[in-house]
């Protein structure tokens, strides 16, 4: 346990450049306290004393902020930054090395149900190891993100992600492979120029429609001038109208 919380202190040391020493992060990190409490909680509900785990778990929601099921499955070096409205369900799984921000929900979309073995089916994620969640970003139903993936602040995932994704928007998309970062990346978002998947195909359609319109008129002008040099060269436009034309030119 002792080894496990000096991992934990180490690995947010690391992660975090505010921190200062040891005994700072100790008294005054609310995502280590969440964690704390969360693993006296898990190990108490793996025991079957489910009401003192939900009352320890209830605890450290008020003590942190972070609102975690005792039943979760959390691994370790995990580093929730801030805490403050971290909502982590009933059956889901988290790696090691994995980094949260505040606001995020690692939820479920079952409806409820009474049945005990509708109950205890996988609801909620599965985060794989060295996994960056942004904060505001919402994890919803039984997927599963990738090692190493990162998910973007305010992103909204709802699908399965492959390992080594940078996922933004909303619903979530993944960044093309080139604009990707292995390296840790806080809040899980790329620093400056981030292109909206969807924001640029818009502008490549917009570009596109352009020189469409320019090529267009550029046609058009040649026309126009073409028409008019003809119409200008007083040659005489052929009579196409045949022998019915000229006899009735005749009569008149």
């Amino acid at each position: 346990m002792f080894k496990n919380l000096r991992e934990e202190i180490d690995s947010i040391i690391a992660r975090d450049p505010a921190a200062r020493s040891r005994l700072e992060v100790v008294l005054a990190y609310p995502g280590l306290h969440a964690l704390a409490l969360h693993r006296v909680a898990h190990a108490a509900w793996t025991r079957g004393f489910k009401l003192p785990a939900r009352i320890v778990s209830n605890f450290g929601r008020w003590v942190s902020g972070a609102d975690i099921h005792p039943a979760a499955t959390i691994g370790r070096r995990v580093f929730i930054d801030h805490a403050t409205g971290v909502v982590i369900g009933e059956t889901a799984e988290i790696g090691d090395d994995v980094t949260l921000y505040q606001n995020v929900t690692l939820g479920g979309v079952a409806p409820s149900i009474n049945s005990s073995a509708q109950v205890n089916r996988k609801r909620h994620p599965t985060i794989g190891d060295g996994v960056i969640i942004g904060s505001g970003a919402q994890i919803l139903g039984p997927i599963t993100i990738g090692e190493g993936s990162r998910v973007g602040a305010n992103a909204v995932v709802v699908k399965d992600v492959p390992p080594g994704t940078t996922m933004v928007g909303v619903a979530a998309r993944p960044l093309p492979p080139r604009e990707c970062r292995k390296e840790f990346v806080a809040y899980g978002t790329p620093t400056g120029d981030l292109p909206d998947p969807v924001a640029r195909a818009l502008d490549h359609l917009t570009e596109e429609v352009a020189r469409l319109t320019a090529r267009l008129t550029e046609l058009e002008a040649r026309a126009g001038v073409a028409a008019a040099g003809a119409n200008g060269s007083g040659d005489e436009v052929p009579d196409t109208a045949g022998p019915e034309a000229d006899g009735r030119r005749a009569s008149a």
